[in-house]
């Protein structure tokens, strides 16, 4: 279910919020290719299912540009921002890939709020802390500290 905040006081509010999950989306070979032509990263282990298969994660698996590059429409399944004049991706702080996304498996978002906090310029910057979960893993494939900024 998405949360909506409106406003940069209902934003400050979300300090320390779980955000709960996004549903589940799948990693499809073709999204992997597509992301390979935009990036030019055709490494085989993303882009040729046959040679993957005898690699090091018996098949084809997601870039992991690819897998953080999703946390952006998954997020907007987590937090609807209504009431600000103006949004950005601030940064990250930290991103790690402890496991990899096979082609075919299905992830999610987790993400929750850190201390949001009173910026120069009318805005408040957000930090959140994202988790990709794989389905059936016991291990994510990415968590990433994002930073937003968002001006009244």
């Amino acid at each position: 279910m998405t949360a909506t905040a409106n406003g940069l006081d209902e934003l400050k509010s979300l300090s320390g919020a779980d955000l709960g999950r996004t549903d589940w989306r799948e990693i499809t070979q073709e999204r992997v290719n597509t992301f390979a032509d935009a990036t030019d990263d055709h490494q085989w282990i993303h882009t040729d299912p046959q040679k993957a298969e005898d690699g090091p994660f018996g098949g084809p698996i997601a870039h992991g540009y690819l897998t953080l590059s999703l946390i952006i429409p998954l997020f907007g399944e987590l937090l609807e921002i209504t009431g600000v004049s103006m949004s950005v991706n601030y940064g990250l702080d930290k991103v790690r890939f402890p496991s990899p996304v096979p082609v075919g498996a299905k992830i999610r978002l987790h993400g929750t709020v850190g201390t949001v906090e009173e910026v120069r310029g009318n805005g408040v910057q957000m930090p959140l802390t994202f988790t990709v979960e794989v389905q059936g893993s016991d291990k994510p494939a990415c968590v990433a500290q994002a930073v937003y900024r968002h001006y009244a």
